[in-house]
């Protein structure tokens, strides 16, 4: 009988209070060790008897279903052999008596996933009750290809659980607080889960590059019963309507319980989930906001919004290819598979609107490639650039004869891509990040990128953009028959402009009143033909209701300029707004045409309602778990009732999400609804109410508390 045969392991202590602040991993809410990869971490040993010289002891650590040692998914660790395991050490740090501390360092490369453990005494194996370790990417690890150097950046793109999504239009953003909750209860298992669901190869797991466009791709529910359902119909009675949902937590806790896709979201939703995963996942990452965002452009980097005669944008026709804003992400990260320069931001998109390698999926795309027109380099580089580099055409749609006449109005070249956004790092305020995707518009960088972007992006047939040569727009005019006719642009010389404004905020339920102003910046006297048109739209540019129009005709002398004002009765939108459960812009539309040349000039402007506030009551600071109430209080100050209310409240580590139906509430009505909060975590921690209804979709609160024992 071997001498080491009565060594018994009794007990294995994961250490997990002292490992999990040294890691980074305290704020999950799970009872099993979460470490970072590349970085020690302590286990301490309970053994029958003392460690001997000749004892043989090893550690096993296994993940997927087939461990193995040559394919780096099984590691057996000897301390006191120094061969190499898969990059994985061991080192025996204090034994005394019965007990034994070592030291495990996992490889900066190695998988992330859920490892088992064993111990190995000689003949004996040991199997610790709560037996598994998760393992994460490490961003505070200068060997690991997620490496962030910056403090602040990691606390804020890996650590901080809470955030803001910005919506809205480029003239009015928005910002829409979001909880990332990436520490919540079940999280991290709904990522593992995600992980297994990807079907990736072990080998693949240790690649930040493939793990995020996998879960780009996981995250919607297309091709492969991902976690969220996208909906853009504006009917959302078999779900949640993407606009209430307050962030992520409830979203992904559902899926992980029913392992069946959540209804409904869109772009920011399946943005707001995707930054909780790679966060969860320890992938540094961020949400980021595109207004004026190009869709449908079929890398040819064109857009063509199509007008009638009152400057209404026709529905049939190419109508969503330029989005209010869209939401997608940057991760970080070393780019190894790619030449050098490409490290740092990435792009990935969970949205599901074009298939890449056949699946719903988009990234991840170097923030540089982008920016220097560099759209050869994997993934999916030539349909991020489009979306913040292609030009606006407009065209005036007219019947004459039976058949449509095509007028070109003109070309926007700088108004795609615009106020690119992302929180600022531990501040509650929007940074704009446009310089991170592209040159100053107009400089000589851009347009050398731009050229390089088009001699990647140009397939055989196709003419160059409007700003390097005069285009045969025949060639790429899409919805046009043969015997449709097509005029050219021409470039304006009576300095005449066009604004759109309104002095008013927009309230539902009072009149719309905009002022189309017709400025001339030249001598000279021009008579105006001005038609402009107020429409209804969602955040994707689809139209729902035609408004009104104005048609008139002005002059203007000199530098001088003129004021046309555009009224909206609320009888002529107030039903249209209660009709559909998105969240409405009013879209604006001029086209001035110049008499005696053959000038046109056209403008957009896209505005967003106001809304009353929700008030929040509770005390500025808390004690862990000491009950306090936090009172919300509602007035409806708009003159119109509001239908269906509901209240959606969270706070992350306070209380769990609560929803309270509010009714209909009635003009001058106020309403408060309180929650008993038990604070379970310490340090700055939000609470996030929205509200929505049938006439207003979005209104959204956030109230900071401070927590300490």
């Amino acid at each position: 009988m071997s001498q080491d045969s009565d060594l018994k392991v009794t007990k294995v202590d994961f250490l997990k209070s002292q490992n999990s602040v040294q890691h980074h991993t305290d704020a999950y809410n799970t009872s099993n060790l979460v470490v970072r990869r590349g970085q020690p971490f302590l286990l301490q040993l309970t053994l029958s008897r003392e460690l001997r010289a000749a004892d043989k002891l090893s550690l096993h650590f296994s993940i997927g279903e087939r461990p193995m040692e040559p394919t780096g998914t099984l590691m057996s660790l000897n301390p006191r052999s120094t061969r190499n395991v898969s990059g994985w050490q061991i080192a025996i740090i204090k034994s005394s008596g019965t007990e034994c501390t070592l030291s495990v360092t996992s490889a900066p490369n190695a998988a992330v996933g859920i490892y088992g453990l064993m111990v190995k005494t000689g003949p004996n194996i040991y199997k610790p009750e709560k037996n598994t370790v998760y393992l994460l990417f490490n961003p505070w690890g200068e060997g690991d290809i997620v490496f962030l150097s910056n403090e602040a950046e990691r606390k804020e793109y890996v650590l901080n659980d809470t955030g803001y999504i910005y919506v809205g239009s480029a003239f009015n953003i928005h910002s829409k607080p979001w909880n990332f909750g990436q520490f919540e209860e079940s999280i991290l298992d709904a990522c593992m889960y995600l992980l297994d669901k990807s079907k990736l190869k072990m080998s693949s797991r240790r690649d930040p590059v493939v793990v995020s466009r996998a879960m780009s791709a996981l995250v919607n529910a297309n091709d492969d019963n991902g976690v969220v359902l996208g909906n853009w119909s504006g009917k959302y009675e078999n779900g949640t309507s993407p606009m209430a949902w307050i962030g992520s937590v409830a979203i992904l806790q559902q899926y992980y319980k029913t392992k069946k896709p959540v209804s409904y979201g869109q772009c920011w939703v399946f943005s707001g989930v995707l930054t909780t995963v790679m966060r969860c996942l320890g992938i540094p990452a961020r949400s980021v906001s595109n207004f004026n965002s190009a869709h449908d452009t079929d890398e040819n980097l064109r857009v063509d919004v199509y007008l009638n005669e009152k400057g209404e944008k026709l529905k049939w026709m190419s109508s969503d290819s330029v989005w209010n804003f869209h939401v997608w992400n940057d991760v970080w990260m070393k780019r190894k598979d790619l030449p050098s320069g490409f490290d740092g931001w990435q792009a990935i998109d969970a949205t599901p609107q074009e298939q890449s390698q056949g699946t719903f999926q988009c990234g991840p795309c170097p923030l540089k490639a982008v920016k220097e027109g560099d759209v050869y380099l994997p993934y999916d580089s030539k349909f991020v650039y489009a979306e913040v580099n292609a030009d606006k055409v407009y065209w005036r749609v007219k019947e004459e004869n039976g058949r449509n006449k095509y007028t070109k109005l003109g070309v926007e070249s700088q108004s795609i891509g615009a106020n690119i956004s992302t929180k600022a790092v531990g501040q509650n305020r929007r940074e704009d990040i446009t310089w991170q995707y592209k040159f100053p518009e107009g400089s000589a960088e851009e347009r050398a990128s731009m050229k390089r972007a088009v001699s990647y992006l140009q397939p055989s047939g196709l003419t160059p953009r409007s700003r390097f040569a005069a285009v045969p727009m025949e060639v790429s005019l899409r919805n046009v028959s043969d015997k449709d006719t097509v005029q050219n642009e021409v470039v304006p010389k009576s300095g005449v402009q066009l604004e759109i404004t309104n002095e008013k905020p927009l309230c539902p339920g009072n009149p719309i009143e905009v002022t189309i102003t017709v400025k001339s910046t030249v001598a000279g006297s021009w008579t105006v033909d001005l038609a402009s048109s107020c429409q209804l739209q969602s955040y994707t540019g689809k139209v729902h209701a035609n408004l009104g129009y104005i048609k008139q005709t002005v002059k203007v002398e000199g530098q001088s300029e003129v004021h046309v004002p555009l009224k909206i009765m609320p009888d002529a939108y107030m039903k249209a707004l209660a009709t559909v459960d998105d969240e409405e812009h009013v879209h604006v539309t001029a086209i001035a045409e110049i008499q005696g040349t053959p000038e046109k000039l056209t403008k957009e402007a896209s505005l967003s309602f106001e809304y009353p506030p929700i008030q929040v009551q509770m005390p500025e600071t808390a004690k862990v778990n000491n009950d306090f109430t936090c009172a919300f209080i509602f007035k409806n100050k708009l003159n119109v009732p509001l239908d269906n209310c509901k209240l959606m409240v969270e706070g992350l580590g306070i209380f769990k999400m609560a929803t309270f139906d509010e009714g209909d509430i009635q003009p001058g009505r106020i309403i408060k609804s309180e929650v008993i909060c038990t604070p379970t975590r310490v340090g700055e921690k939000k609470i996030v109410a929205r509200l929505t209804s049938n006439q207003v979709k979005d209104i959204s609160v956030e109230k900071a508390i401070t927590v300490t024992h």
